[in-house]
């Protein structure tokens, strides 16, 4: 596949943060809603290791029928060449590989791209910034990004490369955090996001401090019908979005 400036397939270690605390290292490093990338990727190589079991936890398990549902919508299969956004560790990246796609799980964290790496040594992980990727225009069948598109610098700047990047009549799919469509539910939800979910993250992450970020990031997202004219206006056409478990969730998709 011809790329423009592609990195070297070898991932080197990522910087580690943290601030010194009687006279010890403590990993707290977190982003503004600014999301300056740098910023974005060191919190991220700091929640590198335990991010998986962190998500599986804060959702009670929902991330995993959430993965299902995005993987239906791109509907992977032998042929399909698929760009994964945003990709961590590889999760979701393992799901479209096994069921005979080629993927190409992209990360600007470094951090992440190792640890995935090293679970996932066949999978082919591209260091890669989401506001210039390193890909010829009109390579990929389908782009995709799951929990990834809200911390990405410049949203809009974002979705138009990867219309770039797609070929023509393609696909793009966005699975993404969003507003609850049940109003009692969502303010439930709003007090589950500013309160308990910090806290959990304090037993289960490597960097709990990130989440605080993370939740004030999710109620700073557009909701539905908002995300969905910013994807026009980067150029896709057919937007559409399906809600999951009541719109904490919504898959977005459209075609380039």
């Amino acid at each position: 596949m011809p790329t423009r400036g592609a990195p070297s397939r070898s991932v080197p270690a990522p910087w580690q943060a943290g601030r010194v605390a009687g006279g010890k290292i403590v990993n707290d490093y977190r982003a503004t809603l600014a999301k300056r990338r740098h910023d974005v990727a060191t919190m991220f190589d700091g929640v590198a290791r335990r991010y998986d079991v962190t998500n599986d936890v804060l959702t009670g398990g929902l991330v995993r029928q959430w993965r299902r549902a995005t993987a239906q919508a791109i509907d992977p299969g032998p042929g399909l060449l698929v760009l994964d956004l945003a990709a961590g560790t590889g999760t979701s990246s393992r799901g479209f590989a096994d069921a005979g796609a080629t993927v190409v799980p992209t990360d600007l964290s470094l951090g992440m791209l190792t640890v995935g790496k090293a679970r996932q040594p066949d999978l082919d992980f591209v260091a890669g910034d989401a506001l210039a990727l390193p890909f010829a225009d009109a390579s990929f069948d389908v782009v995709t990004a799951s929990y990834g598109l809200r911390n990405m610098e410049d949203t809009l700047a974002a979705l138009t490369e990867l219309h770039r990047i797609t070929k023509p009549g393609g696909r793009l799919v966005i699975c993404e955090f969003s507003t609850p469509v049940w109003r009692p539910f969502a303010v439930l939800y709003k007090e589950y996001l500013m309160a308990a979910l910090p806290r959990i993250a304090r037993a289960t992450s490597s960097n709990p401090s990130a989440y605080g970020y993370l939740a004030e990031s999710i109620q700073a997202w557009p909701d539905q019908a908002a995300l969905a004219a910013l994807i026009a206006r980067a150029g896709w056409h057919d937007v559409a979005w399906r809600n999951l478990s009541g719109g904490i969730v919504a898959i977005h998709r459209a075609r380039a």
